[in-house]
């Protein structure tokens, strides 16, 4: 058969150029993708509430703090620690006391006796159950609120730099399965002849490597990841003794185990499988194989299944073996166009038939995706609210687009799959005798020279068949088809890894509607205490104010008047005033009368909206001498 001959005046081809710029541009995309969601780590489980709640103004100090989360949670030594105004600590110290009662997760821990009136800092840090650590605070006050001196870091738990190179290790994890799982299954169920054939042999070793390196990355940083966000704890031995206990740090070292399982395949599968050459015995090995590596497979997704998403909310049970599912058909599809693309493009013999059983997988991978997919989209977004309203849904709408584009990409390489035959080898470019490279047959050369002419014989004879199967225009057309689905693929991986750590919508839909319909907080007397000095005789004191029942609405007002010896004090002028200043409220006078010696009070006092408020007070003591003197109190 005479082979079809370059197009005169065709460029040259330099598809591996144009190939290797367009990774290059994709993983600079997708690095960004990931950057853009490293920012402090979504939170899985939400606080719903707490008592008491935040701003709460409480009259006498509570024996302990409780906090409600919307999932279960795993937490520790410190999770939960109450700060007083002073930044000391205002618990007992010990590890939170598990309150849950069925559905309802609660934590809480008790306070130190006798803890004065101010300020309170309540920070908390956990591990949600789907392995992604939370974190929060917020304050409430006994008697009335004050200053405080706690310093919160500026940054969430699972965020800064820390985190940033856990997101990237997760993405390359990913990235790393799809090779190993995708690469082999191509070379089993596709392309038999592949497992020879060194460029697929480093794809599949590549994606092992890959894999293991990720999850050794993973496992060392889990600590400073989920607690202190420095590198150097990556190697506190009893901060990685404490991660081996937890459920994320056993699917990582489960998932160690499983590669080493997987390097036994890889071995076998490029070694023994690939020089078989009976028949009946390779297809006997080829079912073992098939049926080790998807134990192995399995097992490796499995580590994802049982620590991440799948592993918590409404019917994990069914959601595992689901998510298993979903990632296998993830590897399938991806990893073999990726085999497939390697294929196409490095070496020259992969015929027509490999490329349609692919097509045949492909197909199927696919109808197993959008089974799972659809369930885990109910399962974690559960309404169209959700979808629309939420990061997780926004992002879950970016991937069914990515997806419909690269199925629409398919098409066009399932048309050329069609239009493919096998381009037979000429007969002179067949290999022949060791020749010198100008054609001329070698006698009596020494068998080293013998075996590097054949080495060139060989190269030049690879060469030329590359050349008559590029020149075939349903391969090149397929190669374009495939490099574009690829490129779709890199950025789909992408949008799947930051989709992971996205707090499902479903959880955020509920968590926000709790905190909605949690009831106020309790109302309760909003006591102040604020000392004087009008710079004249007798002119130094304290008023003390009550406001009852401190919320908005109808308010009763009492102020007294003490002197620099505690006794009640008469002024011949009070006057108070109300200014809500993030609304630009006020002021709002209020005029309190006369009850007794050192005694004001004033009924009826309307406070129209919660929120933080200003309270000034102007006392004189003579005609000349006053001052007026303010202080801060959140009321509602």
């Amino acid at each position: 058969m005479t082979a079809t001959a370059p197009r005169p005046g065709a460029s040259p081809i330099r598809r591996p150029f144009t190939a290797a710029a367009l990774a290059a541009a994709l993983v600079s995309l997708v690095f960004g993708l990931i950057l853009a969601g490293a920012g402090p780590a979504s939170a899985h489980a939400a606080l719903t509430g707490s008592d008491p709640q935040d701003g709460a103004v409480v009259a006498t100090a509570p024996k302990e703090v409780t906090l409600t989360f919307s999932e279960a949670i795993a937490v520790g030594d410190g999770s939960i620690r109450v700060l007083d105004p002073s930044s000391k600590r205002a618990d007992t110290g010990v590890e939170p006391k598990d309150l849950s009662d069925g559905s309802t997760v609660r934590y809480g821990v008790e306070l130190l006796p006798g803890l004065p009136d101010g300020t309170y800092t309540v920070a908390w840090q956990a591990i949600s159950a789907d392995s992604h650590p939370i974190s929060g605070a917020f304050t409430f006050s006994i008697g009335a609120p004050s200053e405080t001196t706690v310093a919160l870091p500026s940054e969430e738990v699972g965020g800064g730099p820390v985190g940033v190179v856990y997101g990237i290790a997760r993405y390359v994890a990913y990235a790393g399965f799809t090779l190993l799982v995708g690469g082999a299954a191509f070379v089993l169920g596709c392309w038999p002849r592949g497992a020879s054939v060194r460029p697929m042999q480093r794809l599949v070793v590549r994606g092992w490597v890959t894999l293991t390196a990720a999850t050794l990355v993973m496992l060392l940083l889990r600590n400073p990841y989920t607690g202190s966000g420095k590198f150097a704890d990556a190697f506190d031995l009893d901060g990685l003794q404490a991660v081996l206990d937890t459920k994320p740090g056993a699917a990582l070292v489960s998932r160690l185990l499983l590669l080493g399982a997987a390097a036994l395949f890889i071995a076998v599968l490029f070694g023994t499988y690939a020089r078989r050459e009976d028949a009946v015995e390779k297809k006997d090995l080829t079912f073992g194989l098939a049926v080790g590596g998807g134990v192995v497979a399995a097992g490796i997704a499995a580590t994802w299944a049982m620590s991440e998403h799948a592993s918590t909310g409404i019917q994990a049970g069914i959601a595992m073996p689901v998510d298993v599912l979903h990632l296998l058909a993830v590897a399938a599809w991806l990893g073999g166009l990726v085999s497939l693309l390697v294929a196409l493009y490095r070496t020259p013999d992969i015929g027509s038939e490999a490329v349609r059983r692919f097509s045949r997988v492909a197909f199927g991978s696919v109808l197993v995706l959008a089974a799972t997919g659809i369930y885990q989209s109910w399962r974690q977004v559960g309404s169209w609210s959700a979808l629309t309203g939420t990061r997780y849904g926004q992002l879950l709408i970016l991937k069914v687009a990515l997806i419909a584009v690269l199925l629409a990409v398919a098409w066009f390489s399932r048309r050329w799959t069609g239009r493919l035959t096998d381009t037979a080898v000429p007969a002179s470019v067949e290999p022949e005798a060791a020749t010198e490279p100008d054609g001329e047959v070698a006698d009596g050369v020494d068998p080293e020279r013998a075996a590097q002419l054949a080495r060139q014989q060989a190269v030049l004879t690879a060469t030329k068949k590359k050349r008559i199967r590029d020149a075939d225009p349903e391969r090149s057309g397929l190669r374009r088809s495939v490099l574009a689905e690829a490129a779709i693929a890199v950025v789909l991986l992408a949008v799947t890894t930051v989709l992971t750590s996205t707090e499902p919508g479903r959880t955020e839909v509920e968590a926000k509607g709790a905190a909605s319909s949690a009831p106020a907080p309790a109302a309760g007397p909003v006591n102040l205490s604020m000392p004087f000095d009008t710079g004249g005789q007798n002119g130094k004191g304290t008023v003390r104010i009550d406001i009852d029942p401190g919320r908005t609405g109808s308010n009763e007002m009492h102020v007294w008047v003490d002197g620099s010896d505690g006794k009640p004090m008469d002024v011949p002028e009070l006057k108070v005033a109300l200014t809500l200043e993030a609304q630009e409220i006020g002021p709002l006078p209020v005029v309190p009368d006369r009850l007794a010696e050192g005694h004001w009070s004033a009924s009826g006092v309307q406070i129209p909206m919660a929120g933080e408020w200003k309270v000034d007070v102007t006392v004189r003591t003579s005609d000349i001498d006053q001052v007026t003197i303010d202080k801060n109190v959140k009321i509602g």
